[in-house]
């Protein structure tokens, strides 16, 4: 039991400082640019700190973790906010006060809490990160048909593929995938070949059926093939697919709800049916 309660105590404590950090950040004044892209406040108490942490972070052992950070903080379009040894250098900050509060709670006597309090402040930066792929690509993923269709209809019409798409950016509201075609957009227009901007915007993103799509629209301009045509089949692919995602998912949905329906609402049912039956059971007995 006193395992449990520690194990229950810590869990609560780290719950009831993501609330509050959540809250610290609702209540913040929000800037058009940041709006969709604002650290979390553990993170950007922790960001000023990072400096202090470069010597470390550019040792040569940690090449690598650099080189995967730099691309997911691509994947999740963060660069303005942070880059990859800011975010290593927070990570080790984080690890660092978890090691802390493990100290702390050590000589407390509540060993538990401190070791969840060390693993989930040192997994808490990527988790993080990983969530704001997720999400980046989610969106990216629910707007690319819409986009797609808008293109084919500007170019059927007898657009160019770049005019369509700057028409199609002026009037749609700013998303995930409408800063990602707009950066590509004005490396085009600064020079860049369009072969190569879409193939530099598929290694940025690596969402599937965005690098599908833009693969698609790379071999048809190498080939010389109509891009209304390409762009029309790989629409008519999204929304197939789309419709088999949510089938799918609608399907799933009464196998996950068994694990809720069983621990949560199972149990209150009996008490409620069998408390009383139970309760007359136990007074006849002791009686």
């Amino acid at each position: 039991m006193t395992v449990l309660s520690s194990v229950f105590a810590g869990i609560s404590a780290f719950c009831a400082t993501i609330y509050v950090a959540g809250v610290f950040q609702r209540i913040e004044v929000e800037t058009p640019q940041e709006d969709a892209k604002s650290l979390p406040i553990l993170i950007k108490v922790l960001l000023p700190l990072a400096v202090n942490m470069k010597p470390l972070v550019r040792m040569a052992y940690l090449a690598e973790s650099r080189s995967r950070f730099k691309e997911m903080i691509m994947m999740a379009g963060l660069e303005q906010q942070i880059d990859e040894e800011q975010f290593l250098a927070v990570n080790m900050l984080m690890a660092l006060f978890g090691a802390l509060f493990a100290v702390i709670f050590f000589f407390g006597g509540q060993v538990l809490i401190g070791l969840l309090f060390l693993v989930l402040l040192f997994l808490y930066p990527r988790l993080w990160l990983n969530s704001t792929i997720k999400k980046r690509h989610l969106d990216i993923q629910k707007a690319l048909p819409n986009v797609l269709d808008l293109l084919t209809l500007s170019v059927e019409a007898g657009k160019d593929f770049l005019t369509s798409l700057r028409d199609i950016l002026l009037r749609r509201r700013r998303d995930a995938l409408s800063e990602e075609l707009e950066r590509t957009f004005q490396e085009i227009q600064l020079g860049k070949q369009r072969r190569v901007a879409l193939k530099e915007l598929a290694r940025r993103v690596q969402q599937p059926d965005l690098t599908s799509v833009l693969n698609a629209i790379i071999q048809a301009d190498e080939l010389g093939v109509s891009i209304g045509h390409i762009l029309r089949i790989q629409g008519d692919q999204l929304r197939t697919k789309r419709f088999s995602r949510a089938e799918k998912l609608a399907n799933e949905a009464p196998v996950k709800i068994l694990f809720p329906l069983a621990l949560f609402i199972l149990p209150a049912v009996v008490l409620i049916l069998l408390g009383p039956i139970l309760l007359k059971s136990f007074k006849t007995l002791f009686n």
